[in-house]
């Protein structure tokens, strides 16, 4: 770790809370995903492909925030964005046509299925990334 990496610590204060539901969001959304891809994929594909997406991307941004460091801290950032979009996007979709899912995504609904947390927490990890760049004098 170079002293530059260690000067951005992601995982203290709000930032532990956040690696915490990140966390239990990976194991759900992987472990879902998993579940319905072997034994029930072609009942809905598109949906539980979005899943493994959504699982995909959780994983990533709990391994950036442990991590640490300015870089992993703007790849969470880029990430958080992109859910964020995806959110909005499946969400959206799911309440325009939802004749296009024959089952639900974590996404769904903008995540209603999961008490609204797939559109809360990029937010807060959106908030919580700027905040803690800002701190050390990136204003991204």
């Amino acid at each position: 770790m170079t002293a530059t990496e260690g000067t951005t610590r992601l995982v203290k204060g709000p930032g532990m809370l956040l690696v915490w539901l990140y966390g239990v969001m990976s194991v759900g959304a992987v472990s879902r995903s998993i579940y319905q891809i072997a034994t029930e994929f072609d009942r809905a594909p598109l949906a539980y492909s979005l899943s493994a997406v959504a699982a995909v991307v959780y994983v990533f941004i709990t391994y950036t925030l442990v991590r640490g460091g300015e870089k992993a801290r703007r790849a969470a950032l880029v990430c958080c964005a992109a859910e964020l979009a995806g959110v909005l996007v499946v969400g959206t979709w799911t309440l325009v046509e939802p004749s296009a899912f024959s089952d639900a995504t974590v996404w769904s609904d903008f995540g209603y299925g999961y008490v609204f947390i797939p559109v809360l927490l990029p937010l807060t990890g959106i908030w919580w990334l700027r905040r803690s760049g800002a701190a050390q004098g990136d204003c991204s």
